[in-house]
């Protein structure tokens, strides 16, 4: 449950401050979240439809981008970093106004150079994919994204050390 609360508030945090999030994604929900995985959905509305009144490419793109920094943050880090890199592959038209689009959101393990252990988060890059499907599980996009997070170790409103105790149970 933490993690949720945790995800959530950085949400909340993105919908406060940002200028595109909330215009465009105002009605997303995070439905789960633990530490490296994020679940959202959005009911599909006219603002995110192309002019063939479909889930819109740039919307999809959007989500990939939000959905990395949930899944950045599903490990604790309040500040996600910023992108360094941003990739998707459309499959499907992902729906018209009135469906609802599924994601979910893993931050991925990277080997750590000195001990070759996995780490979840780099000091310097996180990796993350994101999968989105219809209500009935067929996939409509995949997308990765890497933000670079330096900076983001230092924010005093980080929870690394709660998400890592979560992580081990």
């Amino acid at each position: 449950m933490a993690s949720l609360r945790f995800v959530r508030s950085v949400w909340e945090s993105f919908r406060a401050t940002s200028g595109l999030e909330p215009r465009l994604l105002d009605n997303l929900r995070v439905t789960a979240a633990r530490p490296g995985v994020v679940n959202f959905e959005l009911d599909i509305q006219k603002q995110h439809t192309n002019r063939l009144n479909i889930l819109h490419g740039g919307t999809i793109a959007s989500m990939v981008d939000l959905g990395g920094s949930l899944a950045v943050a599903s490990r604790g880090l309040f500040a996600t970093g910023v992108s360094t890199d941003l990739n998707v592959t459309y499959l499907n038209s992902g729906g018209k106004v009135g469906d609802r689009i599924l994601a979910v959101c893993l931050s991925l393990s990277i080997p750590h150079s000195i001990t070759k252990r996995p780490r979840l988060v780099g000091k310097t890059l996180a990796f993350t994919n994101i999968k989105f499907t219809d209500p009935n599980g067929h996939i409509v996009a995949r997308g990765s994204h890497t933000k670079y997070v330096t900076q983001a170790w230092k924010d005093p409103n980080n929870i690394v050390e709660e998400m890592n105790k979560l992580k081990d149970q």
